[in-house]
């Protein structure tokens, strides 16, 4: 269901507009549109050059704020497509006076016209939709297509980590992973019964972890 457009959004958005870059193009075709380049000036607009870090569909920005917050040595860029879930994230990272979070209202298909090649050191993919139907497989942010973006991307040694609840996306993207030039590890099927340290809880997964269903993690790299 989509989400009802929220009051004074314009504005809210303007009181924030410090935080967020918006992705334009005349150009609906991704294919072509990223020639098209407008790349951002990430230095500028942090305002201190850091390692890159990319989160695709940040939602209300519940990681994002933390990660930032607990990580000032990371510039995180942080992506999503709704405007109406975008200003709640930039609205939590204003009031938090984050100088190292910044967020892109962008699909991820138009990720490469503002981001240069190897540019990012890693890539949070947390709790994508999953697309359960596979006519709508091509949608999957962990799909072939998207990994090959996310690849030209990523600079040597780069990172993406997944979490998901839903076992056959992760199954999916463990498939996809695997048969794209990547390799896997950290692979765990329940995280929070693992040994694993240091992980942010999304808006999401406290839905989930309070349901009692295990959430699913990995760490890919390119081979």
């Amino acid at each position: 269901m989509r989400m009802r457009k929220k009051k004074h959004l314009e504005e809210r958005l303007s009181d924030v507009s410090e935080y967020f870059y918006i992705s334009t193009s005349d150009d609906r075709n991704f294919n072509t549109a990223i020639n098209d380049k407008d790349y951002l000036d990430l230095e500028k607009w942090f305002g201190k050059e850091r390692p890159l870090y990319l989160e695709v569909g940040c939602g209300k920005g519940k990681f994002a704020v933390e990660f930032a917050k607990t990580h000032p040595e990371i510039n995180l860029l942080a992506v999503e497509k709704d405007p109406n879930v975008i200003v709640l994230a930039c609205e939590a990272a204003k009031r938090e006076n984050l100088s190292n979070l910044r967020f892109l209202k962008c699909s991820a298909e138009y990720l490469e016209r503002h981001i240069k090649a190897e540019a990012v050191q890693r890539i949070f993919l947390n709790f994508s939709c999953p697309y359960p139907k596979k006519k709508y497989a091509s949608h999957r942010l962990t799909n072939h297509t998207f990994l090959s973006i996310y690849k030209r991307l990523m600079a040597p040694n780069a990172e993406i980590h997944q979490k998901t609840d839903n076992m056959h996306f992760f199954e999916f993207s463990i498939e996809q992973f695997s048969g794209n030039g990547f390799a896997l590890k950290n692979v765990t099927l329940d995280l929070h019964n693992s040994d694993f340290e240091g992980n942010i809880i999304t808006e999401y997964e406290s839905r989930f972890l309070a349901l009692g269903q295990p959430i699913y993690r990995l760490e890919a790299y390119i081979k």
